[in-house]
């Protein structure tokens, strides 16, 4: 037959009609047309505004689900790692199995295809060579003749058989404009492709796969083979033979096939998925037990320990866990060791100190009563004495307050109270010492109160370090105190424009003991530890006290602390780092 003709698909096989589908129940099919609105029958009514108010309720409460079920998925994604391997696997593993199943399944497909259609055109050959013998001394002038022998033609072809399986047959005799069909059944013969009938009747043998009603008229997948048969016939007649080959088998071998495929594909899968999801928690399970136990490691329990099971990498890091978790508690238990010995030793020393310094304080008192009486010299050294004395007292006084800190002793005795009167009375007290560094204190107060739970000794007590502070390194430049407030916190401030700090120093500036400049000679006679007594004052009453500096800019605390004692702290009614450019008695 020569080299086989390109195969056309069927198109797809559906019923047209003039009237739209209806259901049994009388609704309009979807894609049919709807029926005329103009007719008889009530008119039909715009929802009215409580059902559109109950549809954005609905619309609103299903976009808030929704929301609530991609914020659990997304966190479930990147919380679980069991889930995102879980995940990956099944989507690299479902890609490899469809992958592979559409490449079986093609050249299964093929396969099946290609031995069937090479029966079938062994088979019509044969045919064709019968048929030309039948019809070889047709009468073509008789219709009666040619009729009969296209019918026994066909009968004699399907009579034969063949191994491309149940086939029917279709001759047509033409002459001119004439045709003359014969068929083993009827409804064959009009299924018959156009571009076959073409090919055939221009002498080339050809193929075409086509739907063709069945014994029950349904649609069935068809081979139809068409060859003309060489005929003695006088010039512009012809015979045409056509074998109709079903493919209902092949298509029922191929549908049964694809289900194998798909049930195969899918238990290979979920098989492929089961086994990364019981390796992943072999592995995430004992990663879950070693961070379990190290945040409880980290919240104090330090006894914590991992179990021990197997010798494999796991437990090697149970093991590298355990050994971590002894060594940090032995050096933890020494440090407390330590610092409780440290607390204990001062605050032994400062009370032990407290009685002969009573003793000597009472002597330098009257030492210095008596100062008028002594020769210039002595009366200066009791001056001496007595000052030193005062700042000894002062250091005494700050070690125990550390103490009572470093031993959770510290008590808050909050009251309400007006700040603005507080700020004023700590300024007017330092006043005298802003007066001898020559400096002015600038404070800033709201004209309504600002009423606060705090204890007002701790407080002043902060007030009275950071304006000591500032004036110390203030460089005779003014200090600014501002007050102000929000529905929860109050804040106050305390600029100077001296010297100023530098990042380093910002970070240790509320250490004890912790000078910024050790070579610079301390005028107000501080002790060292009135930062870190007013941070601690700060955290007993649940705020914040926060430094800005730059060199040469000078520098800013700023103490912030709830209205109500024991609330939180959001954020601080004054900024922490002051406006730019900011002039204040000249100095920017």
């Amino acid at each position: 037959m020569g080299a086989p003709p390109a195969v056309s698909t069927p198109p797809a096989v559906g019923t047209s009609t003039g009237e739209p589908a209806v259901d049994r129940a009388g609704a309009v099919a979807p894609g049919a047309a709807a029926p005329d609105a103009s007719g008889p029958g009530p008119a039909r009514r715009p929802p009215s505004g409580r059902v559109r108010r109950r549809l954005r309720r609905a619309r609103r409460r299903s976009l808030v689900v929704g929301g609530r079920a991609l914020r659990r998925a997304v966190h479930a994604w990147r919380s679980s790692l069991q889930l995102r391997i879980g995940a990956i696997t099944m989507l690299v593993a479902s890609t490899v199995v469809v992958i592979v199943s559409l490449v079986l399944f093609s050249q299964i497909s093929d396969q099946l295809l290609r031995v069937k259609r090479d029966a079938a055109i062994d088979q019509a050959l044969n045919g064709v060579a019968y048929a030309q013998t039948e019809v070889g001394g047709i009468a073509t002038g008789d219709s009666a003749s040619v009729r009969s022998t296209l019918a026994r033609t066909v009968e004699g072809l399907t009579s034969r058989g063949g191994a491309a399986g149940d086939f029917e047959v279709v001759m047509i005799y033409g002459s001119g404009d004439q045709e003359r069909p014969a068929w083993s059944r009827l409804d064959v013969y009009p299924a018959l492709p156009a571009d076959l009938r073409a090919e055939v009747a221009d002498g080339s043998p050809a193929y075409r796969y086509a739907a063709v009603p069945g014994a029950q008229g349904e649609p069935v997948p068809t081979l139809v083979v068409g060859a003309p048969v060489p005929t003695d016939a006088r010039s512009g007649d012809r015979v045409e033979v056509y074998f109709a080959f079903p493919l209902d088998q092949e298509q029922e071998s191929l549908g049964l096939i694809r289900s194998t495929v798909v049930i195969s594909g899918t238990a290979l899968v979920l098989f492929v998925v089961g086994i990364g999801v019981l390796v992943t928690r072999l592995v995430v399970g004992p990663v879950r037990r070693a961070a379990g136990g190290a945040q409880r490691l980290a919240a104090g329990h330090l006894a914590e320990r991992l179990t021990v099971r197997g010798e494999d990498d796991l437990a090697r890091l149970a093991t590298s866990f355990n050994a971590m978790a002894e060594s940090l508690q032995k050096q933890i238990t020494q440090l407390e060791g330590l610092s409780q010995l440290q607390q204990r030793f001062t605050s032994d020393v400062s009370h032990e100190l407290r009685t002969p310094l009573t003793t000597v304080q009472m002597a330098a008192d009257v030492l210095h009563e008596a100062r008028g009486d002594f020769d210039p010299a002595v009366a200066r050294s009791a001056e001496l004495l007595q000052a030193e004395l005062d700042r000894f007292e002062n250091l005494l006084t700050d070690l125990l307050e550390i103490s009572r800190y470093d031993a959770g002793a510290a008590t808050l005795e909050a009251e309400a109270q007006d700040l603005g009167p507080l700020v004023e009375r700590v300024a007017a007290g330092m006043a005298s010492l802003a007066e001898r560094h020559g400096c002015a204190l600038q404070v800033d107060v709201p004209a309504s109160a600002v009423i606060a739970e705090v204890d007002g000794r701790r407080v002043e007590r902060v007030l009275r370090n950071l304006i000591g502070n500032a004036i110390e390194h203030g460089q005779g430049q003014p200090v600014e105190i501002a007050l102000a407030a929000n529905r929860s916190a109050t804040a106050i401030t305390v600029r100077d424009h001296g010297v100023g700090l530098d990042p380093v120093a910002a970070q240790h500036v509320f250490d004890r003991f912790w000078r910024g400049d050790p070579s610079r000679v301390r005028t107000v006679g501080g002790s060292g530890l009135g930062l870190s007594i007013s941070l601690e004052d700060a955290r007993l009453h649940g705020g914040w006290l926060q430094v800005w500096g730059q060199p040469g800019q000078g520098a800013q605390f700023r103490l912030t602390l709830p209205l109500i004692a024991g609330a939180g702290l959001a954020s601080s009614p004054l900024p922490l780092r002051p406006a730019p450019n900011r002039v204040a008695g000249g100095a920017s």
